[in-house]
């Protein structure tokens, strides 16, 4: 029995807004960066779902999958107003959006047969690499490389792959792909936004069943989805989604850039911490 069910109305209007408080940031950084919010969402249901008493080996699996359950209908709101803003390359999830669906399904079926302190683990140092990557990253000159099948095959894989095993949609990393191929920022963006799409769809399908097959029994759950936390964040992220992806076209980025970059060293400090910890 988890702690959820002795759990007073006090206590649960408290996570109730803990988890509104996530949505709102996590929907406008979402919009913002074209990522699907995975990255701050992940690790605050991270915490959630521990102090309510799910077990603690299963925790991360249903952070990961009902991240990726709340990224569906974000991004979808974040893709739409990219592309009304003329962001978004179709041609490349043709091709590239194929690989990127490869991995997130061969990633979702890892995720079910690693336990929860190796998923803290990748979570973590995954985050440090892109947090450092936001930091120090300066705006290059416009490199025009041949987006070849072999470079598509390969960053498609390995995206979906990481996406799949930490929740997220995958921008954060195909943002500095597609700028390194020569895509604007805005563009980038709005192309990433799209291809976080597919992952999200996929992941969730891959954690929805994994956690079926294993019949894992979780409280209000299904699969390794968690239900309330779902119907929570929805409404919210995709106001905040609209509300970042607008503000994207209108200001700088580079400033704000760095200081996600710095939130997410926090990020995954705490993380690392919870491993040693675990």
């Amino acid at each position: 029995i988890s702690m959820i069910e002795t759990f007073g109305f006090d206590q649960i209007l408290f996570l109730l807004i803990i988890m509104a408080i996530t949505a709102t940031v996590a929907g406008f950084f979402a919009g913002f960066f074209g990522i699907g919010g995975g990255i701050i969402t992940v690790p605050c249901l991270f915490y959630i779902f521990s102090s309510i008493g799910i077990d603690k080996s299963l925790v991360m699996h249903l952070s990961v999958g009902t991240s990726f359950a709340i990224i569906v209908p974000t991004a979808m709101m974040s893709v739409y107003t990219h592309y009304k803003h003329k962001a978004v390359d179709l041609n490349i999830l043709k091709t590239y959006g194929i690989f990127v669906v490869i991995g997130v399904v061969i990633g979702a079926f890892s995720a079910a047969l690693m336990d929860t302190k190796s998923l803290v683990l990748f979570f973590s140092l995954i985050i440090y690499l892109l947090a450092l990557n936001l930091i120090f990253l300066k705006d290059k000159k416009k490199l025009k490389i041949k987006f070849n099948l072999i470079q598509r095959t390969t960053f498609g894989f390995v995206v979906g792959f990481i996406s799949s095993l930490m929740g997220i949609g995958g921008a954060i990393m195909n943002v500095p792909i597609l700028k390194f191929v020569g895509y604007t920022i805005n563009k980038a963006i709005g192309t990433a936004a799209s291809i976080g799409f597919l992952i999200s769809i996929f992941g969730t399908i891959g954690f929805l069943s994994t956690g079926l097959i294993m019949q894992k029994n979780i409280p209000l759950s299904t699969g390794f989805i968690n239900i309330p936390a779902f119907l929570i964040f929805i409404p919210i992220t995709i106001i905040m989604a609209k509300v970042g992806a607008t503000t994207v076209h209108k200001i700088k980025r580079e400033i704000i850039a760095k200081l996600f970059g710095f939130f997410l060293i926090v990020i995954a400090s705490r993380f690392l911490y919870e491993y040693f910890n675990f």
